[in-house]
């Protein structure tokens, strides 16, 4: 009976041992839950990452690197000018994103993004980041029908300047209160960093990580997302088509 309790003790401990190991290692950004096999990778980026070496980071297996430009109507990332400039000059596709605002209008978001990102190259598709934050932390802290309004009048405004359709990162929860079956003329780009998209949900960028650690930047944020775009390399030289 005792030698029964022992071994029953042992194997809890050495499970507990297991489950603490593998929550630091996925806390430090070593190990990572998602691990998708695509061969199209790419992060995402903002002044929390600070001064970037570009060169450095695109060197790691990275094909391409969206950047912050604008939140609201008024708010430019600091290093967006620096990080629009230099990751160009690297052999990645480099696109930027505008963090969008529940309390601007659609058209003053536009405005303020088409002022900060001049149309480069080969850039890839502007973005357009719906997430809840701050005091909106759910649908039921907005007006949606408002809310999809503004949305589409960016979306309209940067496909006239870019001369195509930028693409609506997602939430779980953003995706289905907000822009599921309202924006199926625009890429996807879901965030899920603890599961796979869900089956029927028609992505084109998934970011699967947001621990992530690479070398090259120096910021107060240490991890960078992780982002794998859903094709080949060569619909990816293409795209968006």
């Amino acid at each position: 009976m005792k030698k029964s309790i022992k071994i029953t003790l042992a194997a809890l401990a050495a499970a507990a041992f297991l489950a603490a190991s593998s929550a630091a290692l996925f806390y430090f950004g070593i190990l990572h839950i998602n691990n998708p096999k695509s061969p199209v990778r790419g992060v995402d980026v903002s002044s929390y990452q600070g001064d970037i070496n570009w060169q450095e980071l695109s060197s790691q297996d990275i094909d391409f690197a969206y950047i912050k430009a604008t939140e609201g109507s008024s708010f430019v990332d600091e290093h967006f000018a620096y990080n629009w400039e230099e990751a160009s000059k690297c052999s990645i596709r480099v696109g930027a994103y505008h963090f969008f605002s529940f309390e601007s209008e659609g058209r003053t978001q536009a405005e303020s993004f088409c002022n900060t990102v001049t149309p480069a190259d080969d850039m890839l598709p502007p973005v357009i980041d719906v997430e809840f934050y701050g005091s909106f932390t759910s649908a039921d802290d907005i007006d949606v029908y408002t809310v999809r309004n503004e949305l589409r009048t960016m979306v309209d405004i940067l496909t006239e300047e870019y001369g195509m359709k930028p693409v609506i990162y997602v939430s779980k929860d953003t995706y289905e209160s907000i822009v599921h079956g309202y924006f199926d003329d625009c890429d996807l780009w879901y965030r899920s960093v603890y599961s796979s998209v869900p089956e029927d949900v028609d992505w084109t960028l998934w970011q699967f990580s947001n621990r992530h650690r690479l070398d090259g930047y120096n910021g107060e944020e240490r991890y960078i997302d992780m982002n794998v775009f859903y094709g080949t390399e060569e619909e990816f030289e293409a795209y968006p088509g």
